[in-house]
């Protein structure tokens, strides 16, 4: 494979990764109306532990686990900033 291909399919790849946080951030605004409603503060240190302990377990291929986790708690960190901004 050359470069150019192996490219393509990563743009290919990166589109269905930027519609999945397209509709998880919908998902967010339902959280956001929640904790808003019932006074939840935005840290749930549990739920986002369940997360990543799920996440840990569905890497297939060990190599890429630390760096899947790492995304998914960035993700994790940007979801709690787009709340803090809009709960607000």
């Amino acid at each position: 494979m050359d470069l150019d291909s192996i490219r393509q399919e990563i743009d290919q790849i990166d589109d269905q990764i930027v519609k999945l946080l397209e509709e998880r951030m919908q998902l967010v605004e339902s959280v956001v109306a929640y904790k808003k409603a019932s006074g939840k503060p935005i840290l749930d240190t549990k739920r986002e532990a369940v997360i990543f302990e799920k996440v840990r377990n569905r890497v297939e291929d060990k190599r890429y686990q630390e760096t899947i986790v790492a995304t998914f708690s960035d993700i994790l960190k940007r979801s709690r900033d787009y709340q803090d901004q809009n709960i607000k």
